[in-house]
């Protein structure tokens, strides 16, 4: 899809394109933690049907959450989950000076 409109520079046009089933699963996770939620919104972005997209959901939360947790036998053979993130830290360009 392209919209073209004139300016004083000439004609200028706008490509436009629906995100990826992928890409509207990712945001509409950004915004909720409920699946049926997340399937209305990644339909509405995407203009799909609601059924295909909650079991495309699905597939994709029990993909997340395999690959987000770990499970660590404890003592006594008792499992406890531990959850690896990657922390940001922020460096500034002052920060190799020193004195005054």
């Amino acid at each position: 899809m392209s919209e073209d409109w004139q300016t004083k520079y000439g004609t200028r046009r706008v490509r436009r394109d629906p995100p990826t089933l992928e890409e509207a699963i990712f945001a509409a996770a950004g915004i909720t933690d409920d699946h049926e939620q997340q399937a209305e919104i990644a339909a509405a972005l995407m203009g799909m049907p609601y059924e295909p997209v909650l079991a495309e959901v699905k597939k994709t939360s029990r993909l997340a959450a395999r690959s987000a947790t770990r499970v660590i036998a404890g003592e006594q053979g008792a499992q406890r989950s531990v959850v690896v993130e990657r922390r940001v830290v922020r460096r500034f360009g002052n920060d190799k000076r020193t004195g005054t």
